[in-house]
């Protein structure tokens, strides 16, 4: 079964979209903003399969023919725009997919929706040729632009889209769903949360992740130890967390949660809000040892790590730097 009711957090967009097909007055176009892995395709699929539901509600039945045939992926009028070239959609892939397909009725449905996933990637002759069937749909047309970024998409494009934000879900919510759907425990449940921010798809990914847990065991070893590293190891970790899959950037809030945690702990010595409750000795430890400025210098040279990271500066570099700079401080 799937449902606008599986949605968990987003009402603004949920109540928008169930009220469209309440009152039959459904847009031809929507941009579904928000960062990457946040619910934009499964807020898709489940409005696409309610459009064409054959019991014309305002939540998809799930038992109709048109149902039973999207939740296969099989419903001939839901059609995923694809791209050949990774990282581009091209203007072949909006001509042929799109403005060639638009011109031909619906095979069995009221509608035709088209689902444009990570949008931004449209080179800006794909915008322009998708223009023109924005410009002029037919009736049954609905197309979802779903996009992580919305600045990349023309303002001509922007200004005949119905714009729906995605909005951080409130922690509780995603806590709730980790412990209940995922059966992860209280403990793994908030680290998650505090990573996510908001981002359900991120949560869900972190808690089942076992290379997840792996960083996260390295990072709490490194942070323990690092007073005591001679430079020879500290190039070493640095090269270890090179050979993590996870991003780079998870890693680096990794610890800045934890210095977060110290910097709490070390204001209140209190530990029953603290992130990695279950190291409180350390935290104390180091609370303990570092001054407010110095754990606050930490914390802005992990920003500043990721910022650099972002600008492409070398790996290794800005690593022995952070690193550097957590042993004189943290």
């Amino acid at each position: 079964m799937a449902g606008f009711h599986d949605i968990v957090g987003q009402e603004q967009i949920r109540e928008h979209l169930q009220n469209a097909l309440e009152t039959h007055k459904v847009s031809h176009a929507y941009i579904i903003n928000g960062e990457k892995s946040s619910g934009k395709e499964f807020i898709a699929r489940i409005f696409a399969m309610a459009l064409q539901c054959e019991r014309e509600g305002v939540e998809p039945c799930n038992e109709c023919h048109s149902c039973k045939q999207a939740l296969s992926d099989n419903q001939p009028d839901i059609i995923r725009v694809t791209h050949e070239k990774p990282g581009t959609i091209s203007v072949d892939d909006i001509r042929t997919q799109v403005n060639n397909d638009v011109a031909i009725k619906p095979y069995s449905s009221r509608y035709k929706v088209y689902i444009i996933n990570e949008a931004e990637k449209m080179t800006p002759q794909a915008q322009n040729a998708i223009l023109k069937t924005l410009e002029e749909p037919p009736e049954y047309a609905v197309i979802l632009l779903l996009v992580s970024n919305l600045n990349t998409l023309l303002p001509t494009i922007l200004s005949r889209c119905v714009v729906l934000n995605m909005k951080p879900v409130r922690d509780e919510l995603v806590k709730n769903y980790l412990m209940e759907q995922l059966q992860v425990p209280d403990y793994k449940a908030d680290v998650c949360v505090a990573f996510a921010r908001g981002n359900l798809g991120k949560a869900k990914a972190l808690a089942s992740s076992e290379d997840f847990e792996n960083v996260k065991n390295e990072a709490l070893g490194l942070l323990k130890y690092i007073q005591d590293m001679e430079i020879p190891e500290i190039v070493a970790a640095v090269k270890k967390v090179g050979e993590f899959k996870l991003e780079t950037s998870d890693y680096l809030d990794i610890l800045a949660i934890w210095y977060r945690d110290v910097l709490l702990f070390k204001a209140t010595a209190d530990a029953s809000h603290l992130v990695f409750r279950e190291e409180i000795q350390a935290i104390r430890k180091v609370a303990g040892r570092s001054s407010y400025e110095g754990i606050e210098k930490v914390i802005r040279a992990l920003d500043k790590a990721k910022k650099r990271l972002e600008a492409n500066v070398n790996f290794d570099l800005v690593m022995e730097l952070l690193f550097l700079e957590m042993k004189e401080n943290g």
